[in-house]
This record gives structure tokens, sequence and C-alpha cells, in this order.
């Protein structure tokens, strides 16, 4: 690895700034991360991550980029914490289309755990490395840069009950999540904004844990329910640590699930299957309800922007914050940091052009699943070309075939989980498979009411 530097600041120490210093790690000397949060004991929500309450699971490809950085991270999460490995086509159920998916064996493994204990293995293992630090309730006030401003040089931070002080750097990475005060900063370096891509979909889940039981779902490890027509309501259960569930549910533009016993019941109910609703009506409850509320897709294009100064970028959800219905997030962070990885090598220079239009290629993919599946939605306002109806159209097709062929189901399910692009499932081999799928529609939607209900 070429040695860039001698000292890295990542802003935000959340999942993707975890891993922006990972890949920062093999370059520069020293890389500190600046957290304006406190990291708790114990693997437990914190504050500055006001999602880790919700349902999360971790795609097949960021789980295989998050082993690839920390070699037997997957293991370590399962023997310590007790997270589960799945085969996410043939140990989870999927709904969409108002239809069950074919389960089939894959390789499509995935991990199922927490949020805290995700991102708190990954940072116990970041940590660990000799040239990685962390300062914590460290609050990061703008950016410091030459005489011309257009170099980085560190940025201006206050750690709690501490006056200001200027940190020097190399280079510097914002990963402070949807909520960046980047484009403020660059703005007051004389720097034009980006332009800015939003999709308001109103999404607000609740979410609650319930014991998980032997016998519930029929042995599998999680179901997920996307949102269609009539309802538009989404529902997820995933198997958790400590034989637990997290139960997650909402809809779109208000639709929200109630954060109480009978109404949460009552919620479930509508959803397309009963699998969740039953499992939650004789589940024992443990803790609280949690909400949390989403208001827009949001993307930023720096790679548009035509000035930009040198030894900063943007990182993760401060690029590009999808749905999160969709569990792209840490997924999409993981694939910048290879991604991240592979400019550096080539050297410092004319890095964060390269940074972008590399990452803007990475999110082309999730953002537009993520917008496509919200713009099904009448009440969803976007621009719905030709091309986008004909994909919908499409996929609509595919999901009634693959109600009795699990290689239709896993074709698709590689495109969710970022393993393969949505291009794959236009193959001629695919698009015959639909064709014969779709010439009996009343017999494959008839088996898969029948096993939804289980019988």
């Amino acid at each position: 690895m070429k040695h860039l530097g001698k000292h890295a600041i990542v802003i935000g120490a959340s999942m993707g700034g975890l891993l922006a210093a990972r890949a920062l790690s093999d370059f520069y000397t020293t890389v500190t991360m600046l957290e304006r949060d406190t990291f708790p004991a114990a693997d437990t929500p914190r504050k500055g991550v006001p999602q880790a309450r919700h349902a999360h699971g971790l795609l097949a490809c960021g789980s295989a980029v998050i082993e690839a950085f920390f070699p037997g991270y997957t293991d370590e999460v399962v023997a310590q914490s007790g997270g589960q490995i799945g085969d996410v086509a043939n140990d989870v159920i999927w709904m969409g289309r108002n239809v069950r998916l074919a389960n089939g064996k894959s390789d499509l493994m995935g991990l199922l755990a927490s949020r805290p204990v995700l991102e708190g293995h990954v940072r116990r293992r970041l940590l660990a490395l000799p040239n990685v630090c962390a300062i914590e309730s460290c609050s990061v006030r703008g950016l410091v840069a030459n005489a011309t401003s257009d170099r980085v040089t560190g940025v201006r931070a206050c750690v709690a009950g501490k006056p200001e002080e200027t940190i020097r750097a190399d280079l510097v990475v914002d990963a402070t999540g949807r909520g960046s005060s980047s484009a403020m900063w660059l703005e007051r370096l004389g720097y034009a904004p980006p332009a800015n891509e939003k999709v308001h979909v109103g999404i607000c889940y609740t979410s609650h844990t319930y014991r998980r039981r032997p016998g519930d779902l029929q042995g599998k490890l999680g179901i997920v329910v996307a949102g269609s027509a009539p309802s538009w309501r989404n529902g997820v259960m995933l198997a958790q640590e400590n034989d637990t569930w997290i139960v997650s549910a909402g809809g779109f533009l208000g639709d929200d699930a109630p954060d109480n016993d009978q109404g949460f019941l009552a919620y479930l109910a509508t959803l397309p299957t009963m699998e969740i609703h039953d499992v939650v009506a004789r589940g024992e409850p443990l803790g609280e309800f949690n909400r949390y509320r989403y208001v827009a897709s949001q993307r930023r294009h720096y790679e548009k922007i035509a000035r930009f100064p040198e030894n900063y970028l943007i990182f993760g959800d401060a690029l590009c914050s999808f749905n999160p219905i969709y569990g792209q997030g840490m997924t999409v962070a993981a694939q910048e940091a290879v991604m991240l990885q592979q400019c550096l090598s080539t050297g410092a220079k004319d890095l964060a052009r390269q940074f972008f239009k590399a990452a803007a290629a990475i999110v082309d993919i999730p953002w537009h699943i993520a917008v496509g599946g919200d713009l099904r939605h009448p009440q969803v306002e976007g621009v719905r070309s030709p091309m986008l109806r004909f994909i919908n159209w499409y996929i609509d097709k595919l999901h009634l075939a693959a109600t009795e062929d699990s290689t239709l189901a896993t074709a698709f399910l590689k495109v969710v989980n970022l393993k393969m692009p949505p291009s794959s499932l236009l193959r001629a081999a695919i698009a015959r498979r639909i064709w014969r799928g779709s010439l009996w529609p009343a017999l494959s939607i008839d088996s898969s009411a029948a096993r939804q209900h289980g019988n």
C-alpha cells in the first residue's frame, strides 16, 4: 500500500465512518475519528444512531466486504453476541407485490444482528488497529483551509468542556450522515453547493422486540414484506441476538403504525400475510415501542461540482441516503469503502474527482432500486419515465413467476442484495423463465397464498 500522509480525519463514527476509517488506515500513519456522541460500554443503542432500535440486517454484499476488511468478523458476531448467519434466499421469507417468493438454496449469506451489535464489533476491530483512534464528544464546527481555499488542511473542533481547537490533517472525510454540514462548510470557502435530489416518502416505522421461540415462522430467520397496493404498508421481522425478534412496520406519507400493543397488532393484520401478526400475537414483548421517521430519500451530486477543494471527501449517507425499508445504507457504505481504497491506491492527486465519480456509479444502482420502488406508490411525487414504468411492470411479472421458481427468486434477491446489477434480470434466460411463469398466474397466486397461510 502507498503511504499518502501522516494524518487523516473521519468526521463521524457510525458504520459509514468506521468503514471509511478502515479504508484510510492502510494509507495514513494515523487515522482519527471525531464523533460528537459517546460510545456505549455495551452494544446498546446510542443517541447518535436513532435508527439503531429498529430492524437491521446486513445484506450479502455488505457482509462479504466487512468480512474482508475484518477477517473473522462474522464468526465473532455469532459466537460472542448471538448473531445469526443465514441463506438470504432460503432462510428468509420475502413478500413483494402481494406474493411470496419461492425459497431455494443460494450462496447469498447474510448476517442478522441488531445495529448496535453489528456496529460495535466493527468499531472494536477498527480501534484495535494501532494507527486508528477516536475522539468522543467532539463537535466539528467547520473546515480549515489554506489561504486560497483550494486545499482543506484540517477542521475546527470542540471537545465537550474544552475550547475550540484546530486539528490538522492531510485528508478529511465527512461521514456524518444525511445531516451533513459539508455544503454549508464548503460555501463558506467559496464553493457552490451540490445539486440535491429528493424523493419524499414520509416513512415512519414503529418497532418492538419480542422473545423468539423455536417454532416461530416455521424455523425461518426472518420475513420481509414490501409495501404494495392497496395498503402500501411494509413489515419486517428478523431474528436477533439473545433469542429475540425485532419487528418493524410502517407505511408511506404519514400512514404510521401505532405504538401500542393493540394498535400495532391490528396494523400487522393489514399486511398481505398474517405470519408476522401471528408471531407477535402469541409472543412475549420485550422493552418499549420505538419510532423512527424518515421524510425523504436524498442524493447530493458532488460528482457534478466543477470546483472542489483538495484533501476533502464526502462519504456514505452524507452523499446519499435511501429509504431505509430497502436496507441498503450499510452495504453501500461498505462498497464505497472498497472504492475509496482503490482510488487511494493510485495516489492522493485528484482524489475527490475520482472518488465522487466512482461513488456515483455505486450509488446509481441502489438509488434507482429504492426510488423506482417508491414511485410505484401513486402518491409519491417523482418522474415516472416510460423506462421506469416498464421496469416496474417487468418486476411485477418476475414476482408472479418467482412464486414457483426459486431460481428467479434468487436472481431477484441477488439484485436486492447488491451482488448483481439490475440489468442481470433482463438476460434472455431470466426473461424466458418469467414468460413461462406468467402463463399460469392463477396457479402461482393460489399456491403462494397457500404457503403464506402455512397450508
